[in-house]
């Protein structure tokens, strides 16, 4: 899944190496699907050259997927026998792996072997989407060319396509999302006697009192390679901004980013938050039964806490995304959710793209699947599933369809992870002793350095 290395496929956290977590290194990547970041500017060109290669309708397909996808794709071959597959497991992406990528540029040069269907990251799409050479054509579809039609593409969670699209043209479909929300102990809540929070600022007054009145008890932590994804990105922090396809805005200094690490860093110094990562070696065995708050993905419930914490059943619950007050309008961040691509040198580009639309859409797949579907009427019956709710303290299914459509778009997906900055950078300051606030601007040039080497031109404002 996605992320922090927990589930997500993209830049991974160490997981827990003690008994109190079960998820094993591959899964954790595997659950979550996405790299970097999930968003990315797209030109209003509607302009496609995509000239589709010599169909033979009937013919073998081959499809790369990742363990955890694996399941999936062998159910649909057996619902559909007439289908002929060919079936490979490689690693999705996960860990930030550039496996695809080296191998499609090793079936440019060679003109052949290119799967026709594969399982991977946004990051993915970011070079799958663009030409390497004048004379050649992406690696990816556009599906939005009389593939898929447009009807249900417009089906999926508000905003989760956005990775996808790239000068008017949709290149892949999500598999899953992992917006993000707060999480809590009822039982706990109840006891105590304390409100949820609904804004950012109930937040940080309830972690002190919590600092106050249960000392070691905790309503957070930002020691995870993707904590910046949960409090950065929902708070709508300018960090991954692309601007133009081939221009990132990175400007720490903005407001909405200072604000936020402010506020973290005040709940730091009240040892309400922990610098120590939900994910690290011994926290859940140490400090897991301690966590009152957690704000994070939508699989924080399954993975972290029942997996993780093995915090009993019916005392975690899920609220909405928080907000600023005085804001109209609630942002939150996501950290996770892969996407499924169908190759634009397929010959058989009709079973590949109904493999792809059966994957990402359908109840009969999805309503089982690990993760959040991000196609809307998937994702109810997802909900609707007794395993994704019964562990629960509460109804997660309003929380849960409220931020899968309060994502943040303007933090970009690029052509490097956002977690390595994050991760070299800022959670040795952290372990150090630092303040968020005061590392902002070695984050931004590290943004800064990674996004140059690879060929963004960079603005701060």
């Amino acid at each position: 899944m996605e992320s922090s290395r927990s589930p997500r496929t993209g830049r991974r956290h160490s997981l827990l190496r003690t008994a109190a977590v079960t998820l094993s290194l591959a899964t954790t990547a595997a659950l979550a699907g996405c790299a970097s970041a999930d968003t990315t500017t797209r030109s209003s060109s509607g302009q496609s050259a995509f000239k589709p290669a010599a169909q033979k309708e009937g013919s073998r397909i081959t499809v790369w997927a990742d363990s955890t996808r694996l399941p999936s794709v062998q159910a649909y071959q057996k619902s559909h026998p007439d289908v002929k597959m060919k079936i490979v497991t490689y690693d999705g992406g996960a860990d930030g792996s550039t496996y695809l990528q080296s191998k499609v540029q090793l079936f440019d040069r060679t003109g052949s072997g290119w799967p026709d269907v594969v399982f991977g990251t946004p990051t993915d799409v970011t070079w799958a989407s663009e030409a390497t050479k004048p004379d050649a054509r992406p690696f990816a579809a556009p599906l939005d060319e009389k593939l898929v039609p447009q009807s249900t593409l417009d089906e999926f969670a508000k905003g989760s396509l956005t990775p996808c699209e790239f000068d008017g043209h949709t290149y892949c479909m999500r598999n899953d999302i992992a917006q993000v929300l707060l999480w809590y102990n009822k039982s706990l809540m109840d006891k105590w006697g304390y409100k949820v929070p609904t804004t950012w600022e109930d937040y940080e007054a309830l972690g002190k009192k919590v600092a106050k009145d249960h000392p070691g008890y905790l309503v957070g932590s930002v020691g995870d390679t993707n904590s910046h994804e949960s409090y950065f990105w929902s708070g709508q922090c300018p960090a991954f901004s692309l601007v133009k396809p081939d221009t990132l805005r990175t400007d720490l200094r903005d407001p909405k980013c200072t604000r936020m690490a402010k506020l973290l860093d005040d709940l730091i110094g009240a040892k309400a938050i922990a610098t120590q990562g939900f994910f690290s070696q011994g926290f859940a065995e140490n400090s897991g039964g301690k966590v009152l708050m957690a704000y994070g993905p939508s699989w924080y419930g399954q993975y972290l806490f029942k997996a993780g914490f093995k915090t009993p059943a019916k005392q975690i619950a899920a609220a909405p995304p928080l907000a600023w007050k005085g804001e109209s309008t609630t942002a939150t961040g996501n950290v996770g959710g892969g996407v499924w691509m169908v190759s634009s040198h397929s010959a058989n580009l009709k079973a590949s793209t109904d493999l792809v639309t059966w994957l990402t859409t359908s109840d009969e797949n999805q309503a089982g699947a690990p993760t959040y579907p991000a196609y809307t009427q998937a994702a109810k019956a997802w909900l609707a599933n007794p395993a994704n709710r019964n562990y629960f303290a509460n109804d997660v299914s309003e929380p849960f369809e409220q931020a899968a459509n309060e994502v943040w778009t303007g933090w970009s997906n690029t052509r490097f992870s956002d977690s390595t900055a994050w991760s070299s950078v800022v959670l040795p300051a952290l372990t150090s002793g630092k303040s968020l606030t005061e590392t902002l601007p070695a984050w931004q040039r590290e943004i800064a350095g990674e996004a140059k080497s690879q060929g963004y031109k960079v603005v701060d404002q």
